[in-house]
């Protein structure tokens, strides 16, 4: 009579450990969750694909991806859920679990199952998640970073046994970071959080505060401090690379304007010519690589990476004889009188400005970049372009060729002879008026040279060597006339400092602001940072 209760009692017991663990079997089973979609809400819908994450089933990745896409139907005769996709007037159903096509259906058979942008987190989150045990590291290291930018509590369990299994050291580290970031969402205790707090100051970026702010408001109290303290050693961080780009930004800029002020600081020095049409000699080398470069592009295609290298040569040959014309046919007759050549040389600037209008029109030229100039890559916190990267290294090469020139070369004791007494140095039989010529001639190639550099990174314009020249003047001023070192000082300094003007008073008044502070400059040292010596120059 006691054992009656008993039994029910049994019964009633056995019955719900059946329902739970058939309640558990369909949660595990991918088959029933997806189908499960078809009839569900978005709400209920976010959590049968946090289920489906928690199932570690690589083969449903396809059904998420689709569902992602648009592409995940439910059949309305038996609520199946398929992946569909269009063929002809009707769809090709697909199994979503096993991939396996399930014949074709008609549109007004099927149903597409509506998504939203909740429903796209939680599938990037839960492929992440998937994909985090893949045999291929490519595969895992893109599910570290799908967890890292979708973080969700539901996946801590999966990264863990990942990590406990991952031996790559850049996967483990990424798997690392998007446990810190799901942490901070989770129940876990302040310990922990505590600790992926500080891994997530490790990684560093603008995208580490803005999850340490978001993560902010449901953080306990406790962990203020330590969210404060990284959010601040973050921002220094930041500041200290920030600074770092302005000064790599600088370089760059300055060896753009040692290009083009190399050559002007030695017509400049040598002959005591104020050459107006020297950003001209610029834009010729520009339009040259312009025109091989479309040589090439209908004649020798597959050539096209090795443009640059000859357009260089191109460019100098051009730009000298240009160079060497303007000498002989004008500036010759007019030494000794600046002003004069100053307006001759502006008139001969506006004479090719417009020879170049009217043969290659007034708008911009393409000029494109080779394969190895083209893209970027990071270093620390920054971000370096090849273009510029190369630009740098070429015109140190330009200038180191240029010393090699001046100082162990015969034309290069020619060439500071005459600059330091040419007097004298006619009088011990140099023929001063062709090293006049061929000084000129060697500037203008210089130059030319610079054109093609600058045509990787500035619009090819009939207006491109009026952007520079003045620049250049203030280069070859500051740097001290007719010395190279002070040409590269002279660049390389105005470059960093414009950089670093720019972020607070803009681009225009910064330029206004260095010109200041170059004629302030030259107030107290009107030879420039660099002097020339010379019985003649101290005259």
């Amino acid at each position: 009579m006691y054992l009656r209760p008993v039994r029910i009692l049994a019964i009633l017991l056995g019955l719900i450990l059946g329902f739970a663990t058939a309640a558990s079997s369909a949660a595990d089973d991918p088959a029933a969750l997806i189908k499960a979609l078809g009839t569900a809400n978005f709400e209920q819908a976010e959590a049968i694909i946090a289920d489906l994450g928690k199932t570690g089933d690589t083969r449903i990745v396809p059904a998420l991806e689709a569902f992602a896409a648009g592409d995940l139907y439910v059949r309305k005769s038996d609520s199946q859920v398929f992946i569909a996709k269009a063929a002809g007037s009707g769809f090709t159903l697909i199994d979503p679990v096993t991939g396996a096509s399930a014949g074709e259906a008609p549109k007004s058979a099927i149903t597409k199952i509506k998504i939203n942008n909740s429903l796209r987190r939680a599938i990037s989150s839960a492929q992440g998640g998937l994909t985090l045990l893949s045999p291929d590291k490519v595969v895992r290291l893109q599910a570290a970073d799908s967890v890292l930018k979708s973080p969700s509590a539901e996946n801590l369990e999966l990264l863990e046994a990942a990590l406990a299994k991952e031996t790559d050291r850049a996967v483990k580290l990424r798997m690392e970071q998007a446990r810190a970031v799901s942490l901070l969402s989770s129940d876990r205790p302040v310990d922990q959080k505590r600790a992926a707090i500080a891994t997530l100051q490790s990684l560093g970026g603008r995208d580490a505060i803005g999850i340490l702010m978001t993560a902010a408001p449901t953080l306990d109290p406790a962990l203020k401090g330590d969210l404060d303290a990284a959010i601040k050693k973050i921002e220094g961080t930041l500041a200290l690379w920030d600074a770092a780009q302005n000064i790599w930004y600088g370089l760059s800029l300055g060896s753009v304007l040692l290009l083009a002020a190399i050559g002007l600081s030695i017509t400049f020095g040598v002959m005591g010519i104020i050459n107006m049409a020297h950003g001209e000699m610029v834009m010729l080398g520009a339009y040259s690589t312009f025109v091989v470069q479309e040589i090439i592009r209908t004649k020798f295609p597959g050539a096209f990476d090795y443009s640059l290298a000859i357009a260089l040569p191109v460019a100098f040959v051009v730009t000298g004889a240009a160079g060497l014309i303007i000498e002989r046919g004008v500036i010759r007759f007019l030494y000794g009188r600046p002003l004069e050549t100053l307006l001759a040389t502006w008139g001969v600037s506006l004479v090719l400005q417009q020879l170049v209008r009217s043969i290659f029109g007034p708008t911009n030229r393409e000029v494109g970049n080779p394969s190895w100039m083209s893209g970027s890559f990071p270093l620390g916190g920054m971000q370096v372009t090849w273009n510029r990267m190369w630009i740098v290294l070429f015109s140190l090469t330009i200038f180191l060729g240029l010393l090699l020139l001046m100082k162990r070369s015969f034309f290069g004791l020619m060439m500071r002879a005459v600059t330091q007494n040419r007097r004298m140095a006619s009088s011990m039989g140099i023929r001063t008026p062709w090293v006049d010529a061929f000084t000129f001639a060697l500037g203008s190639g210089i130059a030319g040279i610079a054109g093609v550099a600058l045509s990787q990174i500035d619009n090819v314009s009939p207006n491109l060597g009026q952007s520079y020249i003045i620049d250049s003047f203030m280069v070859v001023v500051f740097g001290g006339v007719g010395n190279l070192w002070g040409t590269l000082v002279g660049a390389l300094t105005l470059g960093v400092l414009n950089k670093f003007l720019e972020p607070w008073v803009g681009a225009v008044l910064g330029k206004i602001l260095v010109l200041v502070l170059i004629i302030l400059f030259i107030q107290k040292r009107p030879r420039g940072l660099f002097a020339l010596k010379g019985r003649a120059i101290e005259a």
